[in-house]
């Protein structure tokens, strides 16, 4: 951390050479809690949810400096550097900042006003750039349709494993995870091992779509096992259920919606996010190929594959649930 001071103090000292503009540095600091650290030139501040995008939104900012953000919540552990770049003083005194950032990742006008002590909120101040819409508080997920067989033009189709398990929408913004079931009830603290998801994601923000499903002792997926967690949360007996996340859909990325994108383009994106970890996975799909999920539907003893159009938005009637 001592070289990262340091190669930020040569860079405060080199913008001190022009007036209009000095260095800022964002580091992505993997300590107690994940935050983001904002280096001004003469204060630090520690953003557990990072700097806001949505100028609606007024996000924590705890003002440390430099040699403070070594202790506490907001000390140790891995950093990175987010962004870079110069910025430009519009107002500075004991309460307010107000500046305007250019780097590659973050531009735009900020304000942090002080609230007590060391607890600072920021903003942003000016629209997001164009095209960009925030996160929807709530998607209602896609439901399938039942059918009696598997549907013509079967290479027109992705076909996936029905998962008995509770439906999730999976709201991933600033290191934080919030999880919704299908009528939007809040599953986040019954799932207390998904919230790793969000940190392993850290900076990439997004909406995904999949379910929860809990294992018996045998390691089968046990819809008794899933409604103990859901009843008793992380708490004593049914914290020891173990559970995962299956991601299927993605339909939020950073900034823009993809529900209107087809299914294989909203897969290929999910694909590039990497969903992997000890509590979440994505599970594959077969492109075409509808006799050979059901096949393998059976051998694992699922109740059904689900097929959709690799053409299709998420809209309802795209999805249909194919009993085996």
């Amino acid at each position: 951390m001592g070289d990262r001071l340091e190669a930020y103090r040569g860079s405060r000292e080199a913008g001190r050479t022009r007036q209009a503009a000095y260095s800022f540095v964002i580091h992505q600091h993997h300590a107690r809690r994940l935050h983001w650290d904002l280096h001004l030139e003469r204060n630090t501040w520690a953003v557990p949810r990072g700097l806001p995008r949505d100028p609606c939104r007024h996000h924590l900012a705890v003002r440390t400096g430099d040699h403070e953000a070594d202790r506490g919540e907001f000390g140790g552990g891995a950093m990175t550097i987010f962004d870079r770049g110069r910025y430009e003083v519009e107002a500075w005194s004991d309460d307010e900042v107000v500046v305007v950032l250019r780097g590659d990742r973050v531009s735009g006008r900020y304000a942090l006003h002080r609230t007590r002590d060391c607890d600072w909120l920021i903003r942003r101040m000016d629209p997001p750039e164009p095209g960009w819409t925030p996160m929807p508080d709530q998607i209602l997920p896609v439901r399938p349709i039942p059918a009696a067989r598997l549907p013509g033009g079967d290479g027109d189709w992705a076909y996936e494993m029905e998962w008995d398990g509770a439906r999730a929408i999976a709201a991933v913004e600033g290191g934080r995870l919030r999880l919704l079931d299908a009528d939007g009830h809040d599953l986040t603290s019954a799932f207390g091992e998904l919230r790793g998801l969000a940190e392993s994601l850290a900076p990439t923000e997004c909406v995904l779509d999949g379910v929860v499903v809990a294992f018996d002792r045998e390691g089968r997926v046990s819809r008794s096992a899933l409604r103990s967690r859901i009843e008793g949360g992380s708490r004593r007996r049914t914290g020891r259920i173990p559970v995962q996340l299956l991601v299927f859909d993605l339909l939020w990325l950073e900034g823009r919606s993809t529900e209107e994108l087809g299914y294989a383009d909203r897969r290929s994106l999910l694909a590039d996010l990497d969903v992997s970890g000890e509590a979440w996975q994505t599970p594959p799909y077969f492109s075409g190929g509808g006799g050979f999920a059901v096949d393998a539907a059976r051998a694992h003893e699922l109740p059904a594959v689900i097929a959709k159009r690799l053409d299709a938005p998420y809209r309802p009637g795209s999805w249909l649930r194919v009993s085996v």
